[in-house]
């Protein structure tokens, strides 16, 4: 099984604005902290979140093709890794109080 190799490039501004490069298939994800700043989906991209370290992170895709799809998971479990969180919960609801309200 190919293994997909994961870069991050860093905001030096912005600790928590990362962007996650897959390098053999070009999947790019924004990287977002909830707890510290505004994320307003793009309702065409992708996004998924992740809780750990009592910190809740969103996740979205940048020009999302169909190939990429199936690493985005691959590509949030190598960051939360990264970040000495490999107990990360990722949920494909936004966990904000109030966001995944039915109407």
């Amino acid at each position: 099984m190919k293994r997909n190799v994961f870069l991050l490039a860093t905001d030096p501004k912005n600790p928590c604005r990362d962007v996650i490069y897959a390098r053999g298939t070009g999947l790019r994800l924004r990287v977002f902290c909830l707890d510290t700043e505004p994320f307003h989906p793009d309702m065409n991209e992708i996004q998924l979140y992740g809780k750990g370290q009592n910190k809740l992170y969103a996740f979205e895709s940048i020009d999302v093709t169909s190939d990429d799809a199936l690493d985005i998971v691959e590509a949030i479990q190598w960051y939360a890794g990264y970040i000495k969180c490999p107990e990360m919960n990722i949920v494909a609801d936004d966990p904000r109080p109030g966001r995944n309200i039915a109407i």
